[in-house]
């Protein structure tokens, strides 16, 4: 029996030959055979030519998401378990400097749908696609089969699974349960110091903890020695006890999120610092609040939640990056930083720029950029596939 295919349409198979691993609903002529959501599928071309191996997924607009371009390579439990030791192996270098990694991430490592982070002894999985729902049980086992792991969770509770036809779930997969707050440690490669923290792994945003912001942690520690630091959007404080630790005058965190305050005051306390104000608020108001009583700042960290989830939302984004640096611009005393991100794909590193020179000329300040970040090594951009890009930032000097 032959295996269920994707015929492209004529013209539409070039992406697929440049090895990016979508296939939109747009580019298919016909589907042969009954696939359903999760099955590996054969995507060919308008004369028949086999492209890759791809998980289907027909409810959503990636209708496709290639395994492999080799037709010979079986997609089963041996070849992910492949991919994934792959990865692992990729991160070798963080071994000595964190315990806490992204393992997996999706596409950039061959595994389209799939996010691993590690928390010490806990690893976080999460499912965004119905081809890698499809193969939950044989990433469980090749997770769980790592040294050291005593348990597997998972944390499939993502908007972007309706688009997949796929209910939210969470819950142990395999070992033990992570506790309620997993511990993790950050040392510098060099002789600087290092600290921990604490991280919510059943509740907290995305896996628990931003780890993609582990190398601009380091910047904004040698940047906050002797300021006064504004860390918005704070979260659990990662940017603050960062702060803390590069040596701030003082440290000022605001969120709107009690729970990850109360994790945020436990970071800093557990790497000896207990002077910072914690200010649960909107962060848009407490910045006009800021305005309004002429506050100032030596050094601003401003890390807002993902602002734009579809090309529709984009322009109601970009005035919000806008108002939200306006405003930091305005509280930066002389001389101050602003260090600055977007981790909303669709607002790319040019467009972001052109953001911050708006809201620096209508804050009637000149600035410089005197450094450019982007998301840790172990979230790395497949060059066939810019869209891992995710996260930018840019670190702002006023004169």
């Amino acid at each position: 029996m032959a295996e269920p295919s994707l015929l492209l349409a004529p013209g539409r198979e070039r992406s697929l030959e440049r090895r990016h691993p979508w296939v939109f609903a747009g580019a298919i002529a016909e589907v042969e055979g009954a696939p359903v959501a999760g099955d590996t599928v054969a995507v060919r071309a308008a004369d028949g030519r086999f492209l890759a191996w791809a998980a289907y997924s027909p409810t959503s607009q990636i209708t496709a998401r290639a395994w492999t371009w080799d037709e010979d390579e079986k997609v089963d439990d041996e070849l992910l378990a492949s991919r994934v030791d792959r990865a692992v192996a990729a991160r070798g270098d963080l071994e000595e400097r964190t315990d806490a990694v992204r393992l997996v991430f999706a596409e950039s490592d061959g595994l389209p749908g799939v996010i691993a982070d590690r928390y010490d002894t806990h690893v976080v999985l999460q499912l965004s696609s119905a081809g890698a729902d499809r193969w939950r049980e044989a990433l469980t086992a090749a997770l769980a089969a790592r040294p050291g792991v005593v348990g597997v969770y998972e944390r499939s509770d993502l908007d972007v699974r309706r688009r997949e036809g796929l209910p939210p779930r969470t819950g142990v997969l395999a070992g033990e349960a992570p506790p309620f707050a997993a511990s993790i440690a950050e040392r510098p490669p060099g002789d600087g110091p290092g600290w921990s923290f604490v991280a919510d792994l059943v509740e907290g945003h995305k896996t628990g903890f931003y780890l993609d912001q582990r190398e601009n942690r380091r910047v904004v520690s040698d940047l906050a020695a002797g300021r006064r630091v504004l860390d918005l959007f704070s979260y659990t404080g990662g940017f603050s006890v960062a702060a803390a630790m590069g040596g701030a005058a003082e440290v000022t965190a605001v969120d709107s999120s009690e729970p990850s305050l109360l994790l945020a005051a436990a970071n800093l306390e557990r790497n000896g610092f207990s002077g910072a104000h914690l200010v649960e608020a909107d962060v848009f108001s407490h910045l006009r609040l800021l305005r309004d009583r002429a506050s100032r700042f030596d050094l601003i960290v401003a890390d807002p939640p993902k602002l734009a989830f579809s090309a529709s939302q984009l322009n109601r984004a970009t005035r919000a990056y806008k108002d939200l640096n306006l405003l930091a611009l305005k509280l930066l005393a002389p001389g101050g930083v602003l260090v600055t991100f977007s981790c909303s794909g669709l607002v790319t590193e040019d467009l972001f720029q052109k953001v911050l020179f708006g809201a620096a000329l209508d804050a009637g300040r000149d600035a410089q950029i005197i450094g450019r970040l982007t998301q840790a090594t172990d979230h790395p951009v497949l060059l066939s596939f810019p869209e891992a890009a995710y996260l930018k930032g840019l670190v702002i000097r006023v004169s």
